[in-house]
């Protein structure tokens, strides 16, 4: 099969198509060919060799989701046949024309969703509603504010709060991605190029999805309601905390929640997806074009209610070295999909 395989840690130049094997598939797993896969900031904090696959994953194949085809059955496989249309998470591996999953890992992909639009669906919306409903218990009427709103997985998080009732605050430092945030929802765009989110926010908040890490981590504090949960699930500007003053966290009663999905085990993640696709999968199967697309996107809109992917970029997975270039620029609002 062909593959994307990292020639060493780097810059975009390290990523090479290659002729590999075809993975082997045991008990309870699937075999699945590719479609399409996201792309994710990890796969550029691998590249760069700083976020190595767990064990039990390739180490040498980025890819963190795929949507695809079920191809091969392992034995003792009973959820799905040859030929089922899938889209999941793993540990690595999904920049690859082939790769092989558990079966209660993999979820299904609805008629009405293309190739792409399923690839840009699982890192994004399982991270979000675990981040959010899981670890962060928001609850209808709580303000939930969301670092780099723009994100794949903030956007998700937009869509997912408004959904199940909640009021979502949003980050970004250019003002034109939350004015087009708001048509998924955003009730509120902080623009953070100026000013900092502490001295722009209207109200404190009850629950904060954040992806910055240790530099934001006071002002974070500064903001939470009394009771508020901080949810951390990236470091993209550091995982060091400069200085903090933590008699807050004592006084408000706050919680500080670590989470991440890539290294946890197969128990925890088929128990997610599971959750996933009872409660939010069928939200993303109505939808109906209208004539006023967002504009980030050129996605068609969706009835109230319900969700979509959104997709900035589609790139062939030869040209996965322009993906990565597009990424590094944080131009976009949304995802970044690689095809085959």
């Amino acid at each position: 099969m062909r593959a994307i395989v990292l020639a060493g840690a780097g810059g975009p130049e390290v990523l090479e198509l290659q002729d590999v094997s075809t993975p082997g598939i045991g008990p309870g797993q699937i075999l699945v060919r590719v479609h399409a896969a996201g792309l994710n900031r990890a796969d550029i904090l691998q590249r760069r060799g700083a976020y190595p696959a767990p064990p039990g994953w390739p180490s040498d194949i980025p890819g963190l989701e795929y949507a695809g085809e079920v191809e091969e059955l392992g034995p003792g496989v009973s959820r799905w046949r040859v030929g089922d249309r899938v889209m999941g998470l793993v540990g690595g591996g999904a920049h690859a024309e082939y790769l092989v999953t558990h079966q209660d890992e993999a979820l299904p992909v609805l008629p009405e969703l293309s190739r792409t639009d399923a690839a840009a669906i699982p890192e994004a919306f399982l991270t979000a509603y675990d981040a959010l409903f899981t670890r962060g218990r928001v609850k209808k009427g709580e303000r939930v504010l969301v670092h780099a709103a723009a994100s794949g997985v903030g956007t998700a998080a937009i869509q997912l709060g408004r959904h199940f009732g909640a009021v979502v605050v949003g980050t970004s430092r250019t003002a034109a991605k939350l004015d087009a945030l708001r048509e998924l929802g955003l009730a509120e765009g902080i623009d953070t190029s100026t000013r900092s989110f502490r001295e722009q926010l209207s109200a404190p908040v009850d629950v904060i999805i954040d992806v910055l890490g240790g530099p934001a981590f006071s002002d974070n504090l500064a903001v939470l309601a009394p009771r508020g949960r901080l949810v951390i699930l990236g470091l993209l500007q550091g995982p060091t905390v400069p200085s903090a003053e933590l008699t807050p966290i004592l006084r408000r009663r706050l919680e500080i929640i670590g989470t991440v999905m890539r290294t946890r085990g197969a128990e925890e993640r088929a128990a997610l997806v599971g959750e996933f696709q009872a409660r939010v999968l069928p939200l993303f199967g109505r939808h109906v074009a209208t004539e006023e697309p967002l504009r980030s996107a050129g996605q068609p809109d969706w009835r109230p209610g319900s969700l979509r992917p959104v997709v900035h970029a589609v790139f062939p997975m030869a040209d996965i070295a322009s993906a990565h270039r597009e990424m590094e620029r944080n131009t976009g609002i949304g995802k970044i999909v690689l095809g085959w």
